[in-house]
C-alpha cells in the first residue's frame, strides 16, 4: 500500500497544544484511496525538527508528504507555495535556540515551490465549503524550516514525491483565552486535509485557476 505522511508539531511558545498535531494525530492509520495515512509529530526546535523528519522520511519512503503547522491569526487553511532558505526567528525555539538571519542549508537554492496541486487543492476546499487560500509566505520559523527541508529533501533525492506545507488558524479554545483571534474547528480542519489529501492522490497535474494575491 502506498503511503502518506503527514506531520504535526509540539505545542510552542507557551500554548499547551498545537491545532495541527491535535488535528493530525485523528488521521494516523486512516486510509485514502489505497493510501495509508501515518501522523507523526515534530518537535518545534530547528534542528529537531528537520533531523526527526529527514529520518521518517527515510524509514517510511512515502509517496506523499504533508507538513501541518499552526499559524496564530490566520482565518484559514492556508496552502503554502515557497520555502525560502532563511531561519530569522521573532522568538526562541522549544529548544531556546533563536537564528536569526541564517540559511537553513548552505549552498543551496534560496527558495523551492511545492510541487502539490495548489490550486486544485484551493478549488476542492472552497467546494467543500473549507475556507482556504494560497499564501506565499510560510514565515522564518520552524514551519518555513521545515517545509524547506522537505523540499530540498524532495528536489535532491526523489522528486517523484508529492510534498508541501498547510498552516492551519487556532483552534476555538485557543481563540478564547488568547481573545479575539481567528480559529477553526477541529473537525472542519481535519474535513479538509481528509479534502486536501483526496485531491493530491487524484490530480497528477494542477488546473490553471485564480490563486494570487495583489499585495
Amino acid at each position: 500500500m502506498n503511503t502518506i505522511l503527514i506531520t504535526g508539531f509540539a505545542a510552542f511558545g507557551g500554548e499547551k497544544i498545537n491545532p495541527s498535531w491535535e488535528a493530525v494525530k485523528q488521521l494516523d492509520q486512516l486510509i485514502i484511496d489505497e493510501y495509508q495515512l501515518i501522523a507523526r509529530q515534530l518537535p518545534c526546535s530547528f534542528t529537531e525538527s528537520s533531523e526527526h523528519l529527514i529520518k521518517l522520511l527515510e524509514e517510511l519512503q512515502p509517496q506523499i508528504v504533508l507538513n501541518i503547522g499552526q499559524a496564530g491569526g490566520r482565518l484559514d487553511i492556508s496552502l503554502e507555495r515557497v520555502a525560502i532558505n532563511l531561519d530569522d526567528a521573532r522568538i526562541a525555539d522549544n529548544l531556546g535556540a533563536q537564528p536569526i538571519d541564517q540559511t537553513i542549508i548552505k549552498n543551496a537554492p534560496s527558495a523551492y515551490f511545492t510541487n502539490l496541486p495548489l490550486k486544485a487543492l484551493l478549488q476542492a476546499a472552497r467546494n467543500n465549503g473549507i475556507p482556504a487560500s494560497i499564501s506565499y509566505s510560510a514565515g522564518t520559523f520552524v514551519c518555513n524550516h521545515v517545509f524547506y527541508t522537505l523540499m530540498h529533501w524532495i528536489n535532491m533525492l526523489n522528486p517523484a514525491i508529492k510534498g508541501g506545507f498547510i498552516h492551519i488558524p487556532y483552534l476555538p479554545e485557543q481563540a478564547a483565552a488568547l481573545g479575539a483571534q481567528p480559529s477553526m474547528t477541529q473537525e472542519t480542519v481535519i474535513s479538509g486535509l481528509k479534502v486536501i489529501l483526496k485531491t493530491i492522490i487524484a490530480t497528477p497535474q494542477d488546473i490553471t485557476a485564480v490563486g494570487g494575491t495583489i499585495c
